[in-house]
C-alpha cells in the first residue's frame, strides 16, 4: 500500500516539479546546464501579476455571494418537501454537468449586451457564482437535514424562538463546519476555473488560470512554467491556511 501510494505521489508531483524547474533555467531545452534565473519570474510579473489580484478578489467575492445565496437555499431544500424543490435542486445542479463553455455562452447570449457588464469582472463573477453555487448548496443542505438539528430546531420555537434566531443564532453554528467546508471548495473551484472564465473575460478581465493560458500559447515555455510557479507560490498558502482553518473548526465542532 505504501509502495502505491509513493508511486501515485511521485507521479503527480514530477510534472509539476518539471514544471517549476522549467521556469527557473535560462533554457528548457538544455536544462540545469544553461544555469539558473528569475529572470522569466521578473517576465511574468510584469504581464501578468494583475492577474494575481484579480483572481484573488473574484474568488473571494464569489465566496461571499455563494453563502449570502447558498445557505438560505441550503436551508429552504432541506426543509422543504415539494417536488417542486427538488425540480429546482435538479435545476440548480445542471452548471455542474454542463460544459463550462456552454455555459458561459448562454451568459453571453443572455447579458453580453450589458456593455458595462461585459467589460468587468462582475461578469466573470456571476459565472463563477453560477458554477460553484451547487457545491455550497449540496454541502450545506445535507448538513441542515440531520435529524438532530430538526428537534433543535423545534425547541427553539416551542421556546418563542424567532425564524431569524432560530436560522442564525442556533441552525447555522450548528452547521457551521459544513459551510466552512463549502467556502473552501468554492474558493478552490474559482481560483482555478478556467474554461467557463476563458469564454467570459477580455483583455482586460484576465484571472490567472486565463494568464497561464495566454503565457504558454504566446510565450516560450520558459514564461509559462514560471506563471505555474507564482501560480502555486499564492495560491498554496491561502489554500493551506483555510484548510488548516476549516480543520481547526471541525476540530472545535467535534468536541
Amino acid at each position: 500500500m505504501f509502495t502505491m501510494t509513493l508511486a501515485v505521489t511521485l507521479f503527480m508531483a514530477v510534472p509539476i516539479a518539471m514544471s517549476v524547474m522549467a521556469g527557473l533555467v535560462e533554457n528548457y531545452s538544455v536544462g540545469l546546464a544553461s544555469g539558473l534565473t528569475l529572470r522569466w519570474l521578473g517576465e511574468v510579473w510584469a504581464v501578468y501579476g494583475g492577474t494575481v489580484f484579480a483572481s484573488i478578489v473574484v474568488a473571494l467575492a464569489c465566496v461571499a455571494c455563494t453563502l449570502v445565496l447558498g445557505v438560505p437555499c441550503a436551508y429552504a431544500l432541506a426543509r422543504s418537501r415539494s417536488r417542486w424543490a427538488r425540480a429546482f435542486e435538479e435545476l440548480l445542479t445542471l452548471p455542474v454537468a454542463v460544459p463550462g463553455l456552454a455555459t458561459a455562452l448562454a451568459l453571453i447570449l443572455t447579458y453580453g449586451h450589458v456593455s458595462l457588464l461585459r467589460q468587468s469582472f462582475g461578469f466573470i463573477l456571476i459565472g463563477h457564482i453560477v458554477f460553484t453555487l451547487p457545491f455550497m448548496v449540496r454541502t450545506v443542505s445535507s448538513a441542515f437535514q440531520r435529524h438532530e438539528l430538526l428537534a433543535l430546531e423545534e425547541a427553539a420555537r416551542t421556546l418563542g424562538a424567532s425564524f431569524t434566531q432560530r436560522f442564525l443564532g442556533v441552525l447555522v453554528p450548528a452547521v457551521f463546519p459544513a459551510i466552512v467546508a463549502g467556502t473552501l471548495m468554492v474558493f478552490t473551484l474559482s481560483i482555478g476555473e478556467f474554461n467557463l472564465t476563458w469564454m467570459l473575460h477580455t483583455p482586460l478581465t484576465r484571472t490567472l488560470p486565463v494568464g497561464l493560458a495566454d503565457s504558454y500559447a504566446s510565450m516560450r515555455i520558459e514564461v509559462g512554467s514560471a506563471y505555474t510557479l507564482i501560480f502555486l507560490l499564492v495560491i498554496l498558502p491561502i489554500l493551506w491556511l483555510l484548510q488548516a482553518v476549516s480543520t481547526v473548526i471541525q476540530k472545535r465542532y467535534a468536541n
